[in-house]
């Protein structure tokens, strides 16, 4: 399968070509054609003169209808799934500005009613707050050479639409996404208090598959579902963005089959509440060390751990003489 973004709409253009010859070689009209396949005549107007991307479902009846040999429907039908597969080079993105890409997200959720995102590797933009937004953005290798601070704008901006109630979020994130280190511990805990706090809109479901989950198959990559219209699939130099309805079909069937083993709603906060305090937990012993060496017996560390649900985590070193001095 060819991805590269410069053939793409040779390829379209390609497709729609074979399909208005094949139309005009077996004498149908374009009516006559859409009648037979269960189209408008709209529709195969607009597929014919490449305006509209026809499914490899769409050129199935269209082929059937018109009675093309074997060989040529194998051929076109290859040629509607490389048609129906875009990649987006992340390297072209910069190039254009960052902030584009979020523009074009915001339009694609925009049109969509539902939502389905898996996270195996990183927390998404969506449920991002600024701090992580920033690192994830600042990434050692190829990081971006110009200021995010319009991408990074947008994005926030972007985050408006989980409280749209007319449509409906659902997050599922691996253990590992969750406990990657992309940022210092305290700002990790910020960003898992945002996972919960979002996870309370009435519109928005968000599930954590533990590592002790055991599963039949592999958290292969990020990839997004919108409706059943197309899926997004992240890589580390781009984006595929796949329109074929079977395609689409087989990525929310992983999200199904995911689910059954994750954690939502009251286990999923719980769960993640516990990971957050690992982090301010982690803050404070750097926190100890850093300030001259490990504890004596001259100090006294007093640790208020929280009942989940209640008031944020707590902590106090204290010294029988001065806060954190030296033994």
């Amino acid at each position: 399968m060819r991805l590269d973004p410069a053939q793409a709409g040779e390829d379209r253009q390609n497709l729609a070509d074979a399909l208005r010859d094949l139309r005009k070689a077996s004498g149908l009209s374009g009516d006559r054609l859409a009648r037979r396949c269960g189209m408008s005549q709209s529709k195969v107007s607009r597929i014919e003169t490449g305006r509209l991307l026809p499914s490899v479902v769409d050129v199935d009846r269209m082929l059937h209808a018109l009675g093309v040999d074997p060989a040529t429907c194998v051929e076109l039908l290859a040629l509607a799934r490389v048609a129906n597969a875009e990649y987006q080079d992340v390297r072209a993105s910069v190039r254009r500005g960052l902030h584009h890409r979020q523009r074009e997200l915001s339009a694609l959720e925009a049109d969509a009613s539902e939502m389905y995102h898996f996270l195996p590797a990183l927390i998404t933009g969506l449920l991002q707050i600024p701090e992580y937004m920033r690192a994830a953005i600042y990434t050692p290798v190829a990081p971006a050479s110009s200021d995010p601070s319009l991408a990074i704008a947008l994005k926030l901006e972007r985050q408006a639409i989980l409280h749209d109630k007319s449509k409906h979020f659902e997050f599922l994130l691996t253990e590992s996404a969750v406990r990657w280190q992309l940022c210092d511990p305290p700002i990790m805990a910020l960003q898992i208090d945002r996972l919960v706090s979002l996870s309370w809109l009435s519109n928005v479901r968000l599930g954590v598959v533990p590592l002790t989950a055991r599963l039949g198959d592999g958290a292969y990559h990020t990839f997004v579902t919108y409706d059943e219209r197309l899926v997004t699939i992240e890589l580390f130099t781009g984006q595929l963005v796949l329109r074929d309805p079977k395609d689409v079909a087989h990525y929310r069937n992983l999200l199904a089959f995911f689910g059954k083993h994750a954690l939502w709603d009251d286990a999923a906060r719980r769960f993640l509440a516990e990971i957050a305090d690992a982090f301010r937990g982690s803050n404070l012993c750097e926190f100890v060390h850093g300030a001259g060496g490990p504890l004596t017996a001259a100090h006294s560390v007093v640790v208020w751990t929280r009942p989940h649900g209640t008031l944020p985590f707590q902590s106090m070193v204290t010294s029988t003489s001065t806060v954190l001095s030296r033994g």
